[in-house]
């Protein structure tokens, strides 16, 4: 049997992305024990799969598409900065959501609904709309946590970089060396609701 590593996940729209590439940039001055996600990886996971039988690819296209039916563009923007899970124990370093997260939950919600009716295991960690930006090296010191939570503590407030949400993505994840590959395997747009 063939697997891939599969997540399905909201894209990020470019000057969010911007935005959130500065951020970056700056809590990278600080030198920090942090593994960074590259800017252009950034995005919103709503489920995340892990291996899965490339047989049942068709299979979750229907099913996403059957969850999101009649669901509506969504429009998002950026919030504030923080960590899971705290700033005194930083273990990954997020950008907040704001705007139409109650229907981004609701999208969530019903796709693991329909993830669940195929047999696949749901979500069992409760959903909260984030953009991961970078997660602290496992064996960091706890003065160099602290040092983390201090740098994001201290970024200046992210503008609110708005953008719209119209198609939720199935992707395979690559583990490289370099860093993960996304690979978009199926798109369902949210308007209409189709994948292809």
């Amino acid at each position: 049997m063939e697997t891939y590593r599969l997540f399905i996940a909201v894209e990020v729209g470019p000057d969010a992305r911007a935005e959130l590439a500065a951020a970056q940039s700056r809590l990278k001055r600080g030198a920090l024990p942090v593994r960074w996600v590259a800017p252009e990886a950034i995005h919103l996971t709503l489920h995340f799969l892990g291996e899965t039988d490339v047989a049942r690819l068709d299979q979750l296209g229907a099913a996403i598409r059957a969850a999101l039916a009649g669901q509506t563009k969504m429009a998002l923007r950026l919030d504030s900065a923080g960590a899971f899970p705290n700033l005194r124990r930083p273990s990954v370093i997020w950008a907040g959501v704001g705007g139409a997260t109650a229907m981004l939950e609701r999208s969530q919600t019903a796709i693991g609904a329909a993830l669940e009716a195929l047999g696949l295991p749901r979500e069992t960690r409760p959903f909260r709309a984030h953009l991961t930006l970078g997660r602290a090296h496992r064996d960091a010191a706890p003065a160099q946590l602290e040092r983390i939570g201090a740098a994001v503590r201290a970024l200046p407030p992210f503008a609110p970089a708005p953008w719209d949400v119209e198609r939720v993505v199935l992707f395979r994840s690559e583990l490289r060396p370099s860093g993960p590959v996304y690979t978009e395997l199926v798109s369902c747009q949210l308007s209409v609701a189709s994948c292809d």
